[in-house]
C-alpha cells in the first residue's frame, strides 16, 4: 500500500504521515483512533499499540515481509525471526 492509499484508507493527511514515519512529530490519539479503527487495519490495532497477539480474540500483527514493506522491522530482524 502506498502512503497515499493508506493516508486515504484512514483520513490522515500524507503531510501528518510522512512526519509521524519521520519521528518529526507523535501520533495523536485521533489519528491512532483512525488507524485501529479502520475496518481493514482493525485486526491489529492490539499489536499497533502494544506490540502484543492476542490471536484468540483476532488480534494479530502483520506478516514479516509487510513489516519489512513499511519498514516496521529490518531485513536482518526478518531474517533472525525466520
Amino acid at each position: 500500500m502506498t502512503q497515499t492509499e493508506f493516508s486515504q484508507l484512514v483520513d490522515i493527511s500524507i503531510h501528518s504521515l510522512r512526519c509521524y514515519e519521520q519521528g518529526t512529530r507523535s501520533l495523536n490519539e485521533e489519528n491512532l483512533l483512525k488507524v485501529t479503527c479502520s475496518e481493514q487495519l482493525g485486526k491489529y490495532a492490539y499489536w499497533l499499540t502494544t506490540g502484543k497477539v492476542l490471536p484468540s480474540s483476532g488480534q494479530i500483527c502483520p506478516d514479516f515481509s509487510i513489516q519489512e514493506l513499511c519498514g516496521i522491522i529490518s531485513k536482518i530482524q526478518t531474517a533472525k525471526r525466520a
